[in-house]
């Protein structure tokens, strides 16, 4: 049967507004991003042939154009995505709708503002619709990584309502199905991350060379960053420069700077860019990470909207932990074997 889709543009009309505390804070990362190299626009613009997007309107007004477009976009891809699985299985519905209940739920946008921002500083052109598609890609890995993160992590709470895990796991006991409910609500979670990849690699499927180059970096260094996280917490040892290192990676690069520059490899920017906006990229992905590994030790899960200190309760050796191990006496006794060996959910020091 021939895969007929048919644009939508309408949402499933979910509540996206966010109250946290991360989200205050990081709101305008993206504005921040736009003023630090709002001074590259006209050099690169110049460098490339072109007229500077800056005679359009500002770089913030170009940007926030740009990214309700990809708004648009994420909404009519999840559209018409439901559209085709009605006509075809509804039960496929639960899956689609477990990937756009997370598009919908809110989130900074803070990667796909990245992108476009230097996309723009690069001489992007502000009307092209692959731009528009490569920031909706990475929202969806994001999304991707969300759903997984929360399964790795047992988190019951993302964005203050339960995460996809647990409330797949709580249909399959309210319908009275066979098998256990845990694992059919992580198997729901991890399939529908994996989804959420697919719609990514096809919204990248005319995205020019250098910029697919670096989405694979981007994909590689988070997966890589992600199993030493994991490998990290079991370990549960102070390792302040691995600690570092994985906060580079799994937010420096994946947060900011591998975004920074696929919209500038987009744009066909010059290869000088990536310099400073690596710079920029790893300090301000580090301080995102280092500032919510303080929300979660001394947040309020009634305003971030997620559960609090719930790195302690998974062992999770971020750099702040790191530092407590090594350097605060009254820490070290609960790294001793009576942490290591119970399960987050059993001990009792972590509750």
């Amino acid at each position: 049967m021939s895969r007929t889709r048919q644009r939508d543009t309408v949402g499933h009309g979910a509540d996206t507004r966010t109250t946290t505390t991360e989200d205050s804070v990081f709101r305008h990362a993206g504005e921040l991003v736009v003023t630090s190299i709002e001074a590259t626009t006209t050099v690169a613009s110049a460098d490339a042939g072109r007229d500077t997007p800056a005679s359009q309107g500002t770089p913030g007004e170009l940007r926030d154009r740009v990214l309700a477009r990809v708004e648009e976009r994420l909404a009519a891809l999840l559209a018409q995505e439901r559209a085709y699985w009605s006509e075809q299985n509804t039960d496929a519905l639960e899956l689609v709708d477990c990937v756009g209940a997370m598009v919908e739920s809110g989130g900074k946008r803070l990667r796909p503002a990245c992108c476009i921002a230097a996309y723009l500083a690069a001489g992007g052109d502000p009307e092209s619709q692959v731009a528009v598609d490569a920031a909706a890609a990475l929202e969806l890995m994001h999304t991707s990584a969300l759903l997984h993160d929360d399964v790795l992590d047992e988190s019951e709470l993302r964005r203050g309502g339960p995460t996809a895990h647990v409330l797949h796991a709580t249909l399959h006991r309210e319908r009275d199905w066979h098998g256990d409910a845990r694992h059919y609500g992580q198997s729901v979670a991890m399939l529908a991350g994996n989804l959420a990849i697919v719609y990514a690699e096809r919204l990248l499927a005319h995205c020019p060379p250098a910029a697919r180059s670096v989405w694979g970096e981007l994909s590689t260094e988070l997966m890589v960053g992600q199993f030493l996280d994991v490998r990290a917490a079991a370990r549960f040892q102070p390792d302040i420069p691995l600690a570092r290192w994985i906060a580079l990676f799994k937010s420096g690069r994946y947060t900011v700077y591998r975004p920074l520059a696929v919209g500038a490899m987009l744009a066909v920017g010059s290869p000088e860019l990536l310099t400073p906006f690596e710079e920029y990229g790893l300090a301000l992905g580090e301080a995102f990470q280092l500032r919510d590994d303080l929300l979660d030790a001394f947040g309020d899960t009634d305003v971030t909207g997620k559960p609090a200190r719930l790195d302690f309760k998974q062992h999770k050796t971020t750099l702040l932990m790191s530092f407590a191990l090594q350097d605060e006496p009254e820490v070290k006794p609960w790294s001793a074997t009576s942490c290591r060996t119970r399960t987050p959910r059993s001990c009792t020091r972590c509750s």
